[in-house]
């Protein structure tokens, strides 16, 4: 990526940013886009005649059939959310559950696609979770076993938050349609991860929801977004204004499109901001991201595993994984190596468990890890700055 680029991220000037996988950095068109809402048309949508409001509302509406396009869509509804977590909620409360009823997860989830499944327990729904291996890899077969005529749901990750690991989602997918019933299984991709890196076809995926966050792909934060197949399968989570046709006192009739699934008065800017980021995103080009990101992951991997005490997590091969890169360092902490890294070279990483406790937990990292995740606008020389300020630490304890 060029100079152009990173001027458009002006906080790249005075650090080096590795937490993309938590949140991205926003740049400048974003957030001009994001400004000029407040300063020129700040309206409501949906609600007005007057200039402004349909000024707004078209803007918005733009916003959704942007991210449609960027997404791959055909067919379905998009709809804008705050962020990954309340769209797979959404899906979770919007579906009718029957006792006994399954879901089909795995262990490498986010806790935003495993918290939610673990509480229709309490409806008597069985959650069954798919163990990978140490790499954060999965057998079909093990998918097929846990199948049964009782899998209402199937939810994975596309991409690993914490191992970088790609799950083959087309492919469990394919594999859920040839066991599909009259009630499932459906399928649930959290593409939190992969929708900021990868080129996307979700309609070609074979999935019925996914679900993916803006501000991990150079929107505003509280974005968010949820691709439903089949609209009908859903019961909005919430009612109020803007969600509705008409209403008496004895019943009311649902508005058509995303607008039946968000109430009340939307994240109108931050919507805005998002179509923005896909705009800023398709002319840069995602295919040429991903090439990009590949070399500085390749370079971030070779890197690490040269140093001594130094330990990685994850696939080894460049096509198994993408550029979110966890590691320990023997004998220290991941908390204070992020403290370190930052103190000593003004170095931004994550720490910890990632919001993933039980997958660390089966991979023995009882104080996690230290992760660091690209984007387009790393260099090269920012993962040179990296890997010696790693080594630098594990040689001095």
């Amino acid at each position: 990526m060029n100079e152009r680029i990173r001027a458009d991220f002006p906080i790249t000037a005075t650090v080096i940013y590795l937490d993309s996988a938590a949140t991205s950095l926003t740049p400048e068109p974003v957030v001009e886009a994001v400004s000029r809402y407040y300063r020129e048309y700040n309206a409501n949508v949906g609600r007005g005649v007057y200039r402004l409001a349909q000024i707004a509302t078209q803007r918005y509406q733009d916003a959704h059939c942007k991210v449609a396009r960027f997404l791959g869509t055909t067919g379905g509804e998009i709809i804008f959310t705050k962020n990954t977590t309340e769209a797979i909620n959404m899906v979770a409360y919007g579906l009718h559950w029957q006792r006994d009823d399954e879901v089909v997860t795995t262990l490498l989830e986010h806790h935003s696609n495993f918290l939610p499944w673990m509480r229709l327990k309490e409806q008597g729904v069985r959650v069954k979770i798919v163990k990978p291996t140490q790499e954060g890899r999965f057998e079909l077969v093990e998918f097929e076993q846990a199948i049964t005529e009782k899998t209402k749901m199937v939810a994975v990750s596309q991409v690993s938050n914490v191992l970088g690991t790609i799950v083959p989602v087309k492919e469990l997918a394919a594999l859920c349609a040839e066991k599909r019933t009259e009630t499932g299984p459906l399928v649930l991709v959290d593409g939190a991860q992969s929708a900021p890196h990868c080129p996307l076809n979700v309609a070609g995926l074979g999935c019925d929801f996914f679900a993916c966050a803006g501000h991990k792909m150079l929107g505003p934060t509280g974005t968010g977004v949820l691709w439903v197949r089949d609209p009908e399968l859903l019961e909005p989570a919430l009612f109020g204004g803007g969600m509705i046709e008409t209403v008496s006192q004895d019943a009311y009739t649902l508005a058509g499109g995303y607008e039946r699934f968000e109430a009340g008065t939307p994240h109108i800017a931050g919507g805005i901001g998002l179509g923005r980021a896909v705009d800023y995103l398709n002319n840069v080009g995602m295919a040429q991201i991903s090439k990009y990101e590949a070399r500085l992951t390749q370079q971030l991997l070779e890197g690490l595993d040269g140093i001594k005490k130094v330990r990685v997590y994850g696939p080894s091969e460049l096509r198994d994984r993408i550029g979110v890169v966890s590691f320990t360092v023997d004998g220290v902490h991941p908390h204070e190596l992020a403290r370190m890294l930052d103190e000593v070279a003004n170095i931004m990483v994550r720490s910890g468990h990632h919001c993933c406790m039980p997958l660390m937990d089966y991979l023995g990292l009882k104080n996690g890890t230290v992760r660091a995740s690209l984007y387009l606008y790393n260099t090269g020389e920012e993962i040179d700055a990296l890997l010696e300020a790693v080594e630098a630490i594990a040689r001095a304890v």
